[in-house]
């Protein structure tokens, strides 16, 4: 009952058969920025809370989205041998992270946090200070030593004060381009203060 999917699901964007034992999702659109994308995620539910996936993105792209609404979005994407963090503020939409990544199964991190709100990236916020929580983006486990922080991006751009609207964030696992595999994923509330 914690699944949702914004808009429409067309027959066969998703699949639990294709490759058994993981999530298939199909691309139904080529950006998060209009309708028709697929994603399947869940509403936030912690002030603090951490989401990890493990994606196997083949020949598609994909990943993991905060997402308020079309217009407001972090992505936690990969495809063509790249991890990346794009954020999309209204019309603003840039990709602030990029490194290359192998092919294979690679675990994804999200996580948000209202404590500490110093940022690791003070070119992106006023001062170092950030808004009402901070998204930190990292390629791995959370706790494993050779994680690797990619971004940490202000709070305060996907919040219904900024971006309006009524129904607050999804956190899910999205596929932008061919089909993407999500072998598990994990919502975390109140994680370590490592995360």
């Amino acid at each position: 009952m914690h699944w949702i999917s914004p808009f429409a699901h067309p027959e066969g964007s998703w699949s639990l058969t294709e490759r058994p034992g993981r999530l298939t999702l199909r691309a139904t659109g080529a950006t998060l920025d209009r309708p028709g994308y697929t994603l399947v995620g869940r509403r936030r539910q912690h002030h603090d809370c951490r989401v990890t996936a493990v994606v196997e993105p083949g020949t598609g792209r994909g990943g993991l989205s905060v997402r308020l609404d079309e217009a407001h979005h972090y992505d936690l994407e990969v495809g063509d041998g790249e991890i990346r963090v794009v954020a999309r503020i209204g019309p603003l939409r840039q990709t602030v992270a990029a490194r290359p990544v192998p092919p294979g199964p690679l675990t994804l991190t999200v996580a948000i946090r209202t404590s500490g709100l110093v940022s690791a990236s003070p070119e992106l916020t006023d001062g170092g200070t950030t808004g009402p929580d901070t998204l930190a983006f990292r390629l791995g486990e959370p706790d494993a030593p050779d994680a690797v922080l990619l971004a940490e991006l202000d709070g305060r751009y996907l919040s219904t004060e900024v971006a309006g609207g009524f129904t607050g964030r999804v956190i899910g696992m999205y596929a932008t381009e061919g089909a993407v595999a999500f072998d598990w994923f994990e919502y975390v509330p109140d994680p370590a203060p490592s995360a």
